[in-house]
């Protein structure tokens, strides 16, 4: 009998689970604020998903503030791992594509920190074959630019720093950036307004407001811990320039909104041309995937790059697409290691 295997991503914001079929769940988890609580939210997220005797880690949550070094935060993570686990068999993988125990991953932690866009980029040129490709990756917080050539991941930055440096990490997303952080202001009855420089509104606002996020009753990544709803995000942007929802309208939100979903898009194009011209014309195809395919869409259009683009959300499901790396661990897992 062939075992099971759960692949889970636990991130600094968001906890993400998967199996090899259909399974997949994304938990919002503020690590900054509920470290000590991880074990048994572990608990509980391993309760709820499929059984299975294997379970696949990667993670990115070390570099919350709560921890004084990623060092601390991968041992955190991996105690909290461990006493979740239970009995399962446990891998945590490495930037380079290996597998490591826990005890491996505490002797070496910088191997598994932040490794989960190496997972996704594996997993990715082995479901889309083909051509070589570059994989754009736009989540909640943060944007991963990962080439893929003959199959492999061949970025020039391998930690978080030189990712940043090389454009390959982009640490902009579509619910948890700060509107301030991409613009300092936006147009408003015929006059541009300076904004802000607070917490009041995220990307989440933006695109609530655009259409491209559904409204909910929850309340994770809203700058005020109001519900996610396109009312609620007017307020949140009208408070921007300081104003009150009466001063605010629809039409001012969505005026606005474009504004900061464009800026959004020219950060990301800088990047993709960055990122693109170091292979020189090797890249021959554009893989979207995560639950911000559409602003991935949106800068590809204003870079103008001339690649045929696939989606892993029309081709997967948007389930599976949001919760991308924890299913491509739990893939890779088994064809690697889970007997």
């Amino acid at each position: 009998m062939v075992k099971k295997c759960l692949g889970i991503d636990i991130g600094g914001a968001n906890i993400k689970v998967a199996d090899t079929l259909n399974y997949a769940r994304s938990w919002p988890f503020a690590m900054w604020n509920c470290a000590a609580e991880l074990p048994g939210f572990l608990e509980k997220v391993l309760r709820e998903a499929p059984p299975g005797e294997n379970l696949a880690v990667t993670m990115t949550g070390e570099l919350a503030d709560c921890f004084s070094s990623k060092a601390e935060g991968v041992n955190v993570i991996l105690d909290a791992v461990d006493q979740a686990a239970k009995m399962k068999t446990v891998r945590v993988y490495q930037v380079s594509g290996q597998w490591a125990t826990v005890e491996e991953a505490r002797s070496d932690a910088w191997s598994v920190a932040a490794a989960n866009w190496h997972a996704m980029a594996r997993f990715v040129a082995r479901a889309a074959g083909g051509p070589d490709m570059l994989l754009v990756d736009v989540g909640s917080t943060t944007t991963d630019l990962v080439p893929i050539i003959q199959g492999m991941p061949c970025t020039q930055g391998q930690d978080d720093v030189a990712r940043l440096q090389a454009g390959e990490l982009v640490y902009t997303g579509v619910e948890r950036t700060p509107v301030c952080a991409l613009v300092d202001r936006i147009p408003y009855r015929n006059q541009e307004c300076r904004l802000a420089a607070e917490l009041f509104a995220t990307t989440l606002d933006v695109y609530l407001v655009l259409g491209n996020l559904p409204e909910s009753e929850k309340v994770e990544h809203t700058g005020d811990g109001q519900v996610r709803s396109r009312s609620a995000a007017r307020t949140r942007l009208a408070r921007m320039i300081c104003a009150d929802p009466e001063q605010f309208s629809m039409a001012d939100a969505r005026l606005a909104a474009k504004w900061i979903a464009a800026a959004q898009a020219r950060l990301l194009a800088d990047c993709l041309d960055q990122v693109v011209s170091r292979w020189n014309g090797q890249v021959q195809q554009v893989v979207v995937s995560g639950h911000g395919d559409f602003l991935a869409r949106h800068a590809l259009a204003e870079a103008n790059l001339p690649f045929p683009v696939r989606s892993l959300t029309e081709e997967m499901g948007r389930v599976v697409s949001r919760s991308g790396p924890a299913h491509a661990l739990a893939v890779l897992a088994t064809e690697e290691w889970v007997v």
